[in-house]
């Protein structure tokens, strides 16, 4: 069962695109007339609704957002139809800044789910399936969306939130759960619980785990680490409380994530002059939701770098891929020593360390040079001094600098269900904030 949608998700480019067309042309049809958000923002633009002239409308930052909130408290003016039409509320969670509040009519709330059908069937999720989502149910978004779409596709669905992590272990193993939804982060707890606890993992009904939420699906240590603990396949997914659930792995191609074209147009634009980059150049990408009327974005930067590249799948999708899922963000990138440095990239050196039970990342800026600090906590039959100039050893020598590295006392630092806050940024005498994950 590889499709959800199959008479979307098989389509050839030049009727996808047709399509994608039809769709926007209802959106801004839809928008143009009560849609206050945009109406400013279209404000003297020839509104073409065309596929073909959508770069000719401005692009929306989560600035913009934020500022039009800040001024029309609580959810701003990006609301396409009076506020008694809505039905779910749900904020950002808030590790780049004040959370962002997101309404969705019923329709849109639907789309969601749609969207999420899509991802499932592309994992190969049958009705047979099993889910649990040890995830907090608050008002971030998360995993709504994701277990809700699985009632509806008639998988039994368990809740795991306000559960310890022993206690959702032993949920998980007695209830047969057969996928789990959770961040790459809380996977690899799971598992480093698991052995503390003589849970056996691999020998679990778990045949599949659905991570969002941060970097990790895709750096290949995190990855492994999770895949070889569970015995089972790890599918990375992305997607923004603000604009939906738009990137999806298939069962066939495990090095690069699918863009829901369908439901989604994509560009991808140099970061500094924001124009178009060829296939398979790395640059910001921007997405355009084509289902999400209530509350809809046009253009909007997502902060994430890919490379995107066309051509059919051998899932059957013709659906654009980001060759190694997202690669940084834009606003990530930081200078170390006169080395552009991604935090991914650090992160996955560590991971490469099996001994490695939790990490915490310094940058001390501003200042000439900036410096990073490296905090771990190793497992506790690890050498502890060993294990820290490995690190440091292998840092100095793929990325040309090297960090201070400080092994801490087991149990020091903290743990993430939801998006880890490992990186902080502390300026000189000035504090300390997190930085973006």
């Amino acid at each position: 069962m590889p499709f959800y949608a199959p008479e979307d998700e098989t389509l050839r480019p030049d009727v996808l695109r047709a399509m994608q067309g039809r769709k926007l042309a209802r959106l801004l049809d839809e928008i143009r007339a009560s849609n206050t958000f945009y109406q400013r923002r279209f404000r003297g633009v020839v509104l073409d609704v065309r596929r073909d002239a959508l770069d000719r409308l401005p692009l929306t930052t989560r600035q913009d957002i934020e500022h039009d909130q800040a001024a029309n408290p609580p959810y701003g003016t990006n609301l396409t139809y009076p506020l008694p039409h809505y039905r779910r509320f749900h904020q950002t969670s808030g590790t780049s800044g004040a959370p962002l509040c997101w309404l969705d009519t019923a329709q849109s709330w639907d789309w969601w789910k749609h969207c999420w059908g899509v991802i499932y069937r592309a994992a190969g999720v049958t009705p047979d399936d099993r889910f649990v989502f040890p995830f907090s149910f608050g008002p971030f978004i998360g995993f709504w969306g994701a277990f809700e779409s699985a009632v509806d596709l008639g998988n039994l669905t368990l809740p795991a939130g306000g559960m310890t992590t022993v206690a959702r272990l032993h949920y998980l193993v007695e209830n047969d759960v057969t996928f789990v939804g959770c961040t790459p982060t809380y996977a690899v707890r799971l598992a480093e619980v698991a052995i503390e606890q003589g849970i056996d993992l691999r020998a679990s009904a778990v045949r599949g785990l659905i991570v969002a939420g941060e970097p990790g699906g895709h750096i290949e240590p995190i990855r492994r680490r999770i895949e070889e603990s569970f015995d089972a396949r790890v599918f990375d997914h992305a997607g923004m409380t603000e604009l939906g659930p738009w990137g999806f792995e298939c069962v066939e191609n495990p090095q690069a994530m699918h863009v829901m074209e369908s439901e989604f147009i994509a560009e991808v634009l140099d970061t500094k002059s924001l124009q178009p980059v060829p296939d398979g150049e790395v640059g910001e990408l921007v997405l355009t939701n084509l289902g999400r009327l209530g509350s809809p974005l046009i253009r909007y930067r997502t902060g994430d770098l890919v490379r995107l590249n066309h051509g059919q799948c051998a899932c059957g999708r013709w659906f654009a891929r980001a060759e190694g899922g997202i690669l940084g963000r834009v606003d990530d990138m930081l200078l170390i020593r006169g080395n552009n440095v991604f935090p991914s990239v650090v992160e996955g050196i560590i991971r490469e360390f099996r001994a490695v039970a939790e990490f915490r990342l310094e940058v001390t800026e501003p200042g000439s040079p900036s410096e990073l600090n490296i905090s771990i906590e190793p497992a506790r039959d690890a050498n502890a001094k060993e294990l820290a100039e490995a690190i440091q050893r292998t840092i100095r020598d793929r990325l040309h600098f090297t960090p201070r590295v400080t092994a801490v006392e087991p149990g020091a630092l903290p743990r993430f269900e939801m998006k880890a806050k490992r990186w902080v940024r502390t300026g000189r005498g000035n504090g300390s904030s997190p930085a973006r994950t």
